[in-house]
């Protein structure tokens, strides 16, 4: 059987930056169950895995535009230092905003503090390394809700 639309697709995998740098990987862990077609995962990963099937082993080389996008200069923006209260505030740190939006400190001065809403892989070339476990048909629930359930997927 192979991937297509509606397919229900356990993965391992292994993601390196161009340095070879793991950056994610499923090692250890049970594998990566998802839905095909439903947007689960980032483009470029499900072309990829489009028309594959249990057993296969490949490489993909995914660019930051069926990624996680490129760098957006207007992501990052200067805040009053004020708006963080009290609490420490240290580069590298993450903090939601009132949006929900998830931000990284880049840099802290002493009245202002630069964050960065770009996600942390935005603009990085994605080098994965993937092992196709199991490909079975989704079932009418998995497939209405968009996502998979039971073992490796979602519990209502």
């Amino acid at each position: 059987m192979q991937i297509t639309k509606n397919k229900v697709a356990a993965i391992h995998y292994t993601l390196r930056d161009n340095d070879g740098n793991i950056i994610d990987t499923s090692d250890g862990r049970d594998p990566l169950h998802y839905l095909h077609g439903a947007g689960n995962l980032i483009l470029g990963m499900e072309e990829g895995l489009e028309g594959k099937a249990k057993g296969d082993k490949f490489q993909l080389k995914i660019s930051p535009d069926k990624g996680y996008g490129e760098k957006d200069p207007n992501m990052v923006q200067k805040v009053p230092r004020s708006a963080f209260g009290d609490q420490e505030v240290r580069k590298g740190m993450k903090f939601s905003t009132n949006q929900g939006n998830v931000v990284t400190v880049t840099e802290v001065g002493l009245d202002s503090v630069t964050v960065d809403a770009n996600h942390e892989l935005a603009g990085v070339e994605l080098n994965f390394d993937v092992e196709v476990m199991e490909v079975r048909n989704a079932t009418n629930e998995e497939i209405t809700h968009g996502h998979v359930h039971g073992p490796g997927g979602h519990h209502h």
